[in-house]
This record gives structure tokens, C-alpha cells and sequence, in this order.
């Protein structure tokens, strides 16, 4: 049974395992652990103002994971989304599954938007985005406190419809 959980600092090395060959092997892109500190602090780096890491897990195997930085003015950076090759697809859910926990989240957190970046290569992820409701937008759209990655070439962005009893800063008049 799929289960999504808060990663912790016992899970670095099956988030490493999970996420470097996808990066490496997969689509060939020539990024390190080294060039990702992030991956060795998940907690101080992800866990903390309204960002979380989560993992899916399949039988104990981490087979997933998605980050929610927190970026400011009730503003985030979706981060970090993988899924292992062989549980990708509506079969497992396991992509769906990540962003709907990190998009209940982010709503109770009272999050305005989302932003994102990745590759021009990952032509999937592309189609599960906007199929979520994620519009590309251009890099100079991004707020200036979104970190743009090395390797990124293509941002999407969904705006979280407002509380009923909260109006996020950024609009208020």
C-alpha cells in the first residue's frame, strides 16, 4: 500500500538513492550530490516556515519524493518531485499522490502560490503539471526570491484560491 509520509533525517540516503540516478542516468543530466546540499539537510533546508519533504513508499521502499520550499510572502518553490521509473504512471498514483499532500499542505499553510522549475527534458512531468493546473510562465514572471536551478529552462506557477478568512499580503489593498 502507497504511503506518504514527512521524510526525516534517517531517509538521506534513500532520498539520495531515489533521486541521483533519475537526475544522472535517466535523463543525463551531469548534476552531483555535491551540487545539491539540499539533498544532505532536508530538515534545515525544506522543514521549516511553510515547506516540508515528503516521501511515497511502497512496501517500505522509498519509491518517491516533493519538496515544498518556503520562499516568502505566502509564496513556495515545489522542489525535488521524483518518482522511480518503475512506479510511475496511474497504475501506482504516486506522483498525484505527492502533490495532492503537498497541495493540502501548502492550503492549510495559506500558501497564495506555487512556483516551479525544471527541465526542458522531463516532457512528462511537463504534461502532469499543466495537467494539475500549473500554467507555464517565463523566468522573468518568477518572484525574486524563487532559486532558479542550474539546470532549469522551464517554470510553472498555480495560484491557491485565498481563504475565506484570510487574504494574503500581496493583495491586500
Amino acid at each position: 500500500m502507497l504511503k506518504i509520509r514527512t521524510a526525516t533525517p534517517a531517509d538521506t540516503d534513500a532520498i539520495t538513492a531515489l533521486i541521483l540516478p533519475i537526475q544522472q542516468q535517466e535523463f543525463g543530466i551531469p548534476i552531483t550530490l555535491e551540487a545539491q546540499p539540499d539533498l544532505g539537510n532536508i530538515q534545515q533546508f525544506y522543514q521549516h516556515g511553510a515547506g516540508n519533504f515528503w516521501l511515497a513508499e511502497l512496501d517500505g521502499q522509498v519509491v518517491g519524493s516533493i519538496a515544498l520550499l518556503d520562499i516568502g510572502n505566502q509564496q513556495a518553490a515545489l522542489r525535488k518531485m521524483f518518482v522511480a521509473g518503475p512506479f510511475r504512471g496511474r497504475d501506482f498514483g504516486v506522483a498525484a499522490s505527492l502533490l495532492d499532500e503537498l497541495l493540502s499542505w501548502a492550503r492549510r499553510q495559506r500558501l497564495s502560490d506555487i512556483f516551479l522549475g525544471t527541465t526542458d527534458k522531463f516532457l512528462a512531468a511537463h504534461r502532469f503539471y499543466e495537467k494539475h493546473g500549473f500554467e507555464a510562465l517565463g523566468r522573468t514572471a518568477l518572484p525574486t526570491s524563487f532559486p532558479v536551478m542550474a539546470v532549469d529552462s522551464k517554470f510553472y506557477h498555480l495560484a491557491l484560491p485565498p481563504h475565506a478568512d484570510h487574504t494574503p499580503l500581496h493583495r491586500q489593498r
